[in-house]
């Protein structure tokens, strides 16, 4: 019985240990957005100066929880390909409590490493065609096609997808009403500028 009692006691100043040593410390969280894609993945390196700290990666939700930082100043560097670096600065951590950074971390499209398949429609008769759906899909290996994203044309008939620059087959669609669909398909091969037109017929 008395053994057991000690290794309680030894439990309970563990225990308690813990606790203050979770009190001696605090940490920060954050929510990540981002302007095309997915915001789970994003690499969130923690740095202390120019020293890294530590790092996390966001959830499906974008966001994310540091712990166990001693007080003092930190800063956040976020990366994911495809998108522009981001940080922040001169974050303050307390200990014994976790500070809430807010949803107010965006990362922007990273031009120089994304591709784009830009496009214009024309009617029938050569002009502009604002106002008409154009649908983008991916050509599969297999030759299945599979619809990835969708738009419309603004009012000079243009139109843009941002993607990123794996080698692939996209296939862009057209419709309008009283015109037939019109398609064209686009072999993208890395980060460049796609260009495509395409020209509605009558039925």
């Amino acid at each position: 019985m008395r053994s057991y009692l000690i290794l309680f006691s030894i439990l309970l100043i563990a225990a308690v240990q813990v606790v203050a040593q979770d009190k001696s410390t605090g940490g920060f969280k954050g929510k990540v957005r981002v302007e095309v894609g997915t915001p789970a993945g994003v690499t969130v390196v923690v740095r202390q100066g120019e020293r890294e700290v530590g790092r996390v990666v966001t959830d499906k939700g974008g966001e994310f929880a540091v712990n166990r930082l001693k007080p003092g100043l930190y800063g956040v560097t976020l990366r994911k390909p495809g998108l522009s670096v981001g940080s922040i600065e001169n974050i303050e951590v307390k200990a014994g409590k976790t500070r809430s950074l807010g949803d107010r971390l965006i990362l922007t499209i990273d031009e120089g490493s994304i591709a784009f398949i830009r496009g214009s429609v024309f009617d029938p008769t050569g002009r502009s065609a604002p106002n008409v759906r154009v649908e983008l899909a991916r050509i599969e290996a297999d030759g299945n096609v599979k619809k990835i994203d969708g738009r419309v044309t603004n009012e000079i008939g243009s139109f843009v997808f941002r993607l990123t620059p794996n080698a692939a087959k996209y296939r862009v669609t057209a419709t309008a009403k009283d015109s037939d669909a019109v398609s064209k398909d686009v072999e993208v091969e890395g980060a460049a500028v796609y260009r495509v037109a395409l020209t509605l017929k009558p039925k």
